[in-house]
């Protein structure tokens, strides 16, 4: 089986461009960044000073840390706009659901909507 993407260098067969995907520098560079991250979400969680603000920050920190990974591990950045779409779309919907079950469950009973 001949290798396609060679055959068809980088453009692709209908010659529209194919963006380069990143280096492994800047793979390291990720990971780097990564394991930084991590470490102070670790450190946040054992510095009591901290405590009120635990959720929140550690939310945004894992957040971020997702968007990187998605981004640049799985190529979302340089790949086909749809491949982003097929990502994106099921998971704002997911989101969705999640906060109107947590609002649903949580947040209205507390105002005796359910009584």
């Amino acid at each position: 089986m001949a290798d396609t993407h060679a055959a068809h260098g980088a453009h692709g067969a209908a010659g529209e461009h194919q963006p380069e995907h990143i280096g492994w520098k800047k793979y390291v560079v990720i990971g780097v960044i990564l394991t930084v991250v991590t470490g102070i979400e670790v450190a946040i969680f054992y510095i009591d000073a901290l405590a009120p603000v635990m959720v929140p920050a550690l939310l945004t920190l894992s957040a971020a840390k997702f968007l990187l990974v998605v981004l640049y591990y799985m190529h979302l950045k340089v790949d086909h706009p749809i491949f982003g779409r097929v990502f994106w779309a099921p998971l704002f919907l997911a989101v969705l659901v999640v906060t109107g079950m947590v609002i649903l469950f949580k947040v209205l009973p507390k105002y005796g909507v359910f009584s």
